[in-house]
């Protein structure tokens, strides 16, 4: 086992990382930039070390400020969290060349789901079920009638090396194709340096469902169910729950089955997530997650395991803790993010916190870094916490964020907390009816920008 780890990333994560290193009694080492000295990830690790200035660019996302930091600390692995660079294949092969172990799935593994076209190629050939759609990148606008008069519209044109809703555009008949197809190209361009784009068909009503994985990297892999993420503002997650509120035990077996066999064939390591696309019973894939999810607190609740401990089990080369046959659903678990934003236009709203009271009782769970007196820095995600529950059932679940939310108190900036208060009063979250576009049509109705 590792005696000392490197945690390459900030804020809540950073901080979920510390705690279970530190149940295992293993040393952690934070990095930071000038701009989170004080942060409570700092204030808990082991030992810091100051790896540049504010902005990611200079800090989070300098590779040999990391790596030389772990020479300082003499530090034999690193965790990266999640964001940053915990998808980055030029990273980890940087960090295995130093002979540090990546706590997280190989360079190749990451290299082949960072790319959505050979990411699909590869799960299409491993058995799983993808959307209709071209083979690979889509060349010209001619090519793209050609292929949406074969698989019909509506579609959806997504830069090949696009995420966060970046370099995607719909097109609802063939007199948008066009402007879709030169729209997503130039932003994908823009966005990632690669102009690339592929076509999909566009499912109308589907929900986001994820299938969390682990694998130990010897050919073995298990599946701890799903969570259903379909409530989404510009394609960025905002409550997730677990289990699927649509989703049959047969169904939840099926497609667990076949992505863990799919990931156990190409030897996986560690734990990632397989999204889908969820409409009439049918599963489509999307993409592949290399990395520990935002969400991965739901998947924990129901099933009573510590993912960040299995990940840093299994880097450390020892055998996953459970086999599929121990993993059973025990209840019903919803995480919310609390932002850092002012409703109703979400605008970052970075400050000082003036007074900070997480929730708690049986079945909560804050994962934040939040205290009293911490200034959020204006250079990153607004994300400030995560406030988890788990009750017996879906009604208890939602009767307990209930109460958890009206207990949280985070005073001295705007929070997006207002808003699960309202989506909880409403119908629809109560019952489990919505998909991927409710969200977005509920706030047009309901919370009008100024």
């Amino acid at each position: 086992m590792f005696k000392k780890i490197l945690i390459a990333n900030r804020g809540e994560i950073a901080l979920r990382v510390v705690r279970a290193a530190r149940e295992m009694g293993i040393a952690t080492v934070a990095v930071h930039s000038t701009a989170d000295a004080d942060a409570m990830h700092v204030r808990m690790a082991d030992e810091s070390v100051c790896i540049g200035p504010p902005p990611g660019t200079q800090s989070y996302l300098s590779v040999p400020a990391i790596i030389s930091a772990c020479e300082i600390t003499g530090a034999e692995a690193i965790h990266p969290g999640y964001g940053f660079l915990s998808e980055n294949a030029n990273f980890v092969q940087i960090v295995e060349d130093h002979g540090i172990s990546f706590i997280g799935p190989s360079a190749e593994h990451i290299r082949i789901m960072g790319d959505k076209i050979t990411a699909k190629d590869t799960m299409k050939a491993l058995g799983v079920p993808c959307v209709p759609g071209s083979d690979g990148g889509v060349p010209d606008v001619a090519a793209a009638r050609a292929l949406c008069d074969e698989i019909g519209y509506p579609v959806i044109v997504k830069a090949t090396a696009g995420g966060g809703g970046r370099g995607m555009k719909v097109a609802k008949s063939a007199a948008e194709i066009e402007r879709a197809f030169q729209t997503a190209r130039a932003e994908a361009k823009a966005a990632f340096g690669n102009d690339e784009v592929y076509i999909e068909k566009y499912l109308t009503t589907p929900r986001h469902i994820e299938i969390q994985i682990f694998g130990d990297g010897q050919g073995g892999a298990v599946h701890l169910g799903e969570r259903d993420c379909s409530l989404q503002r510009r394609h960025q997650k905002v409550f997730e729950e677990a289990p699927g509120p649509v989703i049959t035990s047969e169904e939840r077996a099926a497609i667990g089955r076949t992505c863990a066999e799919a990931v156990a064939r190409i030897g996986y390591s560690g734990a990632g997530t397989i999204e889908f696309l969820y409409e009439n019973g049918s599963f489509y894939f999307i993409e592949m997650n290399t990395r520990l999810q935002v969400e991965h607190p739901v998947t924990e609740a129901i099933f009573g395991v510590d993912l960040v401990r299995e990940q840093i089990r299994v880097a450390a080369g020892l055998p996953m803790s459970f086999q599929q046959e121990d993993l059973a659903i025990n209840g019903h678990a919803i995480e919310v993010r609390i932002n850092a934003e002012k409703l109703p236009n979400f605008a970052p709203s970075p400050g000082r916190i003036t007074q900070y009271h997480a929730p708690g009782g049986l079945g909560v769970r804050m994962d934040s870094a939040l205290y009293d007196g911490y200034r959020i820095p204006p250079y990153y995600d607004s994300l400030i916490g995560k406030l988890i529950v788990h009750g017996r059932d879906r009604p208890e679940a939602l009767a307990r964020l209930a109460r958890a939310l009206s207990e949280l108190i985070v005073d001295g900036v705007d929070t997006t907390i207002p808003l699960f208060h309202a989506l909880l009063a409403e119908p629809d979250i109560q019952a489990g009816r919505y998909n991927i576009h409710w969200l977005e049509r509920w706030l047009e109705d309901n919370l009008q920008p100024q």
